[in-house]
């Protein structure tokens, strides 16, 4: 018997620690667990005898990457609870400012975490210079995130911890100056998106294995607002949530797991390509209509590639929304109610995200959930990999081709956890 210790020292091309303990016996993976190192932060404490106008900026420090998520996510839940329905141009304000969102983190993730992989480089910033395909890519990632922070800035007041979307609509709006610009930015890096999906397209990556999915499910397209859907047909009520969603405790990680008919699932850009993609705008469906062809897909690899149409679509369907909009000052709802209870569920970049609060007579919260997206793909991600440890073993791979395909296949679900100073520590004993 022996120990492999794979601890890494810096952090690689995810957010967050976790760790992984496999035991292998006669060829036969007997353990292997994954384990989130740095997750509870203890929000849904937080919370409560919080005034709720306070609670949307609160939680959305949950994430520095995702914040606005988390922000949208936890306004609808208030919103709900208090009887309070946004107008049409606060929705449409509310769909730009996601879209700013994935355009800038799905490009985080693509260009500095995933793609370095496919080149077999350590970091996006070692890529070479010299070769004309890697120089490219190296400025389309900073023009890429560029224009989503431009509209997240111009749409929201900050590409993170926004300061304009509020309980009942938005502080601020866009000018036509700040209009024009963000339109200019959104035409400019197209052809640079559409090298993007071909990348991807282009990966030989390959993990299959046949999985559940779930999503918002709307048309057009969209993060914010239709029903929870499974691969199964099932509809889900955002108000009933919890009585699908099982949560699972894992005694070896800082974070819950949730199964849904006691089954693991996958949320993310993947599952709502699957579900989802008859319903991208129809001048994403014609430029990314070769990648599209590959959906849907059980290769966890092409979570990436979902990725990258999905920065396509928030290009197309902003440009829609800027060009043929004129914004103007409104003042915010007010609430038809005193208290409640309220469920919000979004689109994060990394899949379903939902936060439920309730909000008493004073005005202050009572108690609230918060449900994250790598908590409900964690159990999956165990599943997919242990199969992946079972097809590598055969190979007689080394300790170091080991961590390095584990990496890549958590890389390839896009995990969001505590920012640590590692990833991934596997303890391997081989008997």
């Amino acid at each position: 018997m022996h120990q492999v210790d794979l601890s890494l020292k810096e952090i690689t091309k995810v957010e967050g620690a976790a760790t992984l303990d496999v035991v292998v016996k006669n060829d036969k993976v007997e353990k292997c667990e994954f384990g989130i190192a740095e997750f509870k932060r203890f929000y849904t404490q937080a919370m409560r005898g919080k005034p709720y106008a306070a609670i949307p900026q609160l939680l959305a420090r949950i994430c520095g990457t995702c914040s606005n998520a988390h922000l949208l996510c936890s306004i609808e839940s208030v919103e709900k609870a208090l009887g309070i329905v946004p107008s049409q141009q606060s929705s449409l304000l509310k769909k730009l400012t996601m879209n700013g969102l994935m355009i800038r983190d799905h490009a985080l993730h693509l260009y500095l975490f995933a793609m370095p992989d496919m080149y077999g480089k350590d970091a996006f910033l070692d890529f070479d210079e010299s070769d004309p395909q890697q120089h490219q890519h190296l400025h389309d990632a900073f023009d890429i995130k560029a224009a989503g922070n431009a509209l997240s800035i111009a749409v929201a007041g900050r590409s993170v911890h926004a300061l304009y979307p509020n309980i009942g609509g938005f502080n601020q709006t866009p000018n036509k100056e700040e209009i024009d610009e963000v339109i200019k930015k959104l035409k400019d890096i197209r052809p640079a998106v559409l090298r993007l999906i071909k990348t991807f397209e282009d990966c030989k990556f390959v993990f299959d294995r046949e999985t559940h999915f779930m999503s918002i499910v709307c048309n057009p397209y969209g993060y914010l607002e239709g029903m929870i859907k499974d691969d199964h047909g099932n509809t889900i009520t955002e108000s009933e949530y919890r009585q699908h969603l099982e949560h699972v405790v894992i005694p070896y990680s800082q974070a819950s797991g949730y199964e849904h008919e006691r089954q693991p699932y996958m949320v993310g850009s993947l599952a709502r390509i699957n579900l989802s993609r008859d319903s991208l705008p129809e001048a994403t469906k014609k430029d990314a209509a070769s990648a599209l062809s590959k959906f849907p897909s059980t290769n966890i690899f092409h979570n990436n590639l979902a990725q990258a149409i999905e920065v396509l679509q928030a290009v197309d369907e902003s440009l829609n929304i800027l060009e043929n909009t004129t914004f103007a000052k409104e003042e915010l709802i007010k609430p038809t109610r005193k208290s409640g209870i309220g469920v919000g569920v979004i689109e994060a970049p990394r899949g379903t995200l939902y936060h439920k609060v309730e909000i008493g007579e004073d005005g202050k919260v009572i108690k609230g959930e918060i449900v994250v997206p790598t908590g409900q793909n964690q159990i999956n991600i165990e599943v997919d990999l242990k199969r992946r440890i079972e097809e590598l073993l055969p190979t007689d791979i080394t300790k170091e081709g080991l961590q390095l395909e584990m990496e890549r296949l958590i890389r390839a679900y896009d995990p969001c956890m505590s920012c640590a100073s590692h990833f991934l520590k596997i303890n391997l004993d081989k008997i």
